[in-house]
């Protein structure tokens, strides 16, 4: 982790909203909104979270850090005018028991800013709630994560319910627990493993998958 990404760590445990706000207004002015999420937020939320599976911070601190971070990606949000003319749809959620979302918002942000039309339906979401909705919206793309190494098994009865739909949808799999995976490679027809935002966005640009040296065994 970086200088910058431990600063604004440390401004978020403390509860410091206006200077994690000015920190990241600052950086932005020199920096895009994809190096902000790659290279300062991400890193900073995963060693909180880091922190929290040690004990070292309590329940109560992560809920705070995560408050402000939320505050942070919703002020820096920037709604542009899409240039697409043909706009792929993209369905964004965490699964049930999964109450972790800056990541996601991060996601729906990058789609948002690449002339994608989104549907972020949230964190916790039931499987058969998010079935019903994809089945009405039939979305190019459904993306989803898992901070936690204990819900890749739900991330993988997800994945394996939208791969069955009859439009077939990509999914795609991120998230803290699926970088840290690091499980035999098994390739799953349907299914895109991204280890981190700047993986999605090349994908999201180039239609070419990650190249990466684990993903998550569906065998």
């Amino acid at each position: 982790m970086n200088s910058k990404s431990q600063e604004l760590a440390d401004l978020f445990l403390a509860g410091n909203e206006d200077q994690a706000l000015h920190l990241v207004q600052t950086y932005l002015e020199k920096h895009t909104k994809d190096e902000l999420y790659q290279l300062v937020l991400t890193p900073a939320m995963y060693w909180i979270g880091e922190l929290w599976e040690k004990n070292i911070i309590t329940v109560a601190d992560e809920h705070l850090a995560t408050a402000i971070c939320d505050f942070v990606v919703s002020v820096t949000e920037v709604r542009r005018p899409v240039q697409s003319l043909q706009k792929k749809k993209a369905m964004v959620l965490g699964p049930e028991g999964e109450d972790h979302y800056i990541g996601l918002k991060m996601v729906a942000s990058l789609l948002k800013e690449n002339g994608w039309e989104v549907q972020y339906l949230g964190p916790n979401l039931p499987l058969d709630a998010a079935i019903d909705s994809a089945d009405r919206w039939k979305p190019d793309v459904i993306a989803l994560s898992a901070a936690l190494a204990y819900r890749l098994p739900v991330l993988k009865k997800y994945a394996e319910a939208f791969i069955a739909l009859d439009f077939k949808p990509t999914v795609v799999l991120g998230g803290r627990a699926v970088s840290m995976a690091n499980l035999p490679v098994s390739d799953t027809e349907g299914i895109i493993i991204v280890k981190d935002l700047d993986q999605l966005k090349n994908w999201i640009q180039s239609g070419k998958e990650p190249d990466n040296d684990f993903s998550i065994s569906f065998g």
